[in-house]
């Protein structure tokens, strides 16, 4: 049997994806409340700028004080949807102490302060649902939270970033350069004014952090992500990877040490084959590869950022919430008791694609290889082409710590012969 008294939601930003919920809690409101078990009633948006206009959503449920809207004592679950750290923050804990669960897609705010806020959640016997924080309409975070808690997650590693792989994406298939690539983007909203946090690597970064915490049950923050972005990426790397048989993709990389003692999370641009699954997503999609004991491989694939899919988790989450309400009861939280030690990036086991210029004379070969000797990592091809006095070294080792690798990069720039390093990539997949 139904309740008739709905269940109350403050909904927090009004933007893309806040106006889409607004939208589709409004449009679909019957289905909600048979799914739910009552009905489930919008009761009061807040925004910065009041007076903009927003196409279907009720003026009269528009507000510019948040704080009062989150401390009203019949709000059931609040919605957060404004990003960035502050007011978020301040705004979800609030939530929590006068009683409200709390939906949210902010990946930057649970990156940084994920535990506390968790903690808030259970202090005041409330949820804490975060399925739109990562990889927009693909689900995600709950099969790793649940569908796979009885199994051992071993290695998560994902396109996460749409921006980022419409850009390489497009290097690869038109051979323009990065500035071009990014130029498209922006044109087509893929990119912000300023794509600092997707190109940079900032956003995936975030992504990678929840997503270590959630797959391997030990609390990482984004500090302890190792981060590179594509800015430095060159038509002449994705020239480089496509002789490889590869392509080039930023990658947000979670994964268990092979001891099991410790984890590692990292972002960074590397070239991976095109036999791999993660090499066909193309376009601004996101994917993300997972990696168990008892379910083998498993890959999770759609769009990762909009309004619509964006929307689409955050109502799936409100869902969630609901029902629990009713029940009351609450979802999984935090599951952080394995606290594994976060490994360095130098720890982790890559291989490096490295592009030298170097003289064109005898001997040169020898010096080099003699360098990755010393530092005891071994190569695994070398190709050099030559031409009036000068020469492209490209040397593609086997795996080795990430800490040597480093290391023999700058020997190898100490090297009278060697004019330059032109680029290094790392390669996965494999």
């Amino acid at each position: 049997m139904m309740r008739t008294r709905p269940l109350k939601v403050a909904l927090l930003g009004c933007g893309v994806v806040g106006s889409e919920v607004a939208r589709i809690m409004t449009t679909h409101a019957a289905d909600l409340a048979a799914r739910i078990g009552a009905p489930v009633e919008l009761a009061g948006i807040a925004v910065r700028r009041p007076n903009r206009v927003r196409a279907g959503v009720p003026a009269e449920l528009l507000t510019t004080d948040a704080t009062a809207l989150v401390k009203r004592g019949d709000i059931d679950v609040v919605v957060e949807v404004i990003g960035g750290i502050e007011p978020a923050r301040s705004l979800i804990t609030t939530a929590f102490e006068h009683g409200a669960s709390v939906v949210s897609a902010n990946k930057a705010l649970l990156a940084a302060d994920g535990t506390a806020l968790h903690a808030a959640a259970v202090e005041h016997s409330a949820d804490l649902y975060y399925e739109a924080a990562v990889a927009g309409a693909i689900p995600l975070i709950r099969p790793l939270r649940e569908s796979l808690a009885g199994d051992k997650i071993n290695r998560v590693m994902g396109i996460v970033n749409g921006t980022t792989n419409f850009i390489l994406d497009k290097m690869d298939t038109t051979g323009a350069g990065y500035s071009e690539a990014l130029d498209e983007a922006t044109a087509l909203g893929y990119a912000e004014a300023d794509p600092t946090a997707d190109v940079e690597g900032f956003d995936a970064a975030a992504k990678a952090a929840i997503l270590a915490g959630i797959a391997f049950h030990t609390r990482v923050t984004i500090d302890d992500v190792h981060r590179e972005g594509i800015t430095e990426v060159t038509a002449a790397d994705i020239a480089s990877a496509k002789q490889m048989g590869c392509t080039v993709k930023l990658l947000a990389i979670c994964e268990r040490s092979e001891d099991g003692a410790s984890v590692t999370a990292r972002v960074h641009p590397a070239m991976i084959p095109l036999t791999h699954p993660l090499a066909s997503v193309r376009e601004a999609y996101n994917a993300v590869f997972v990696e168990a004991d008892a379910a083998g491989k498993l890959m999770f694939y759609g769009p990762g950022a909009g309004g619509s899919p964006t929307a689409s988790a955050v109502l799936g989450d409100l869902v969630a919430a609901c029902r629990n309400k009713l029940a009351a009861t609450t979802g999984p939280g935090e599951s952080a008791y394995a606290r594994l030690r976060v490994s360095p990036m130098g720890d982790v086991v890559t291989r490096y694609h490295i592009s030298l210029d170097v003289a064109d004379k005898p001997g040169v070969l020898a010096q080099v290889a003699t360098v990755f000797a010393e530092h005891q990592v071994s190569i695994d091809t070398v190709r050099q082409q030559g031409k009036d006095g000068d020469a492209a070294l490209v040397v593609v080792t086997h795996r080795a710590p990430d800490a040597a690798l480093a290391a023999t990069v700058e020997a190898l720039r100490k090297l009278d012969t060697v004019r330059g390093v032109a680029s290094i990539m790392r390669v996965e997949g494999e």
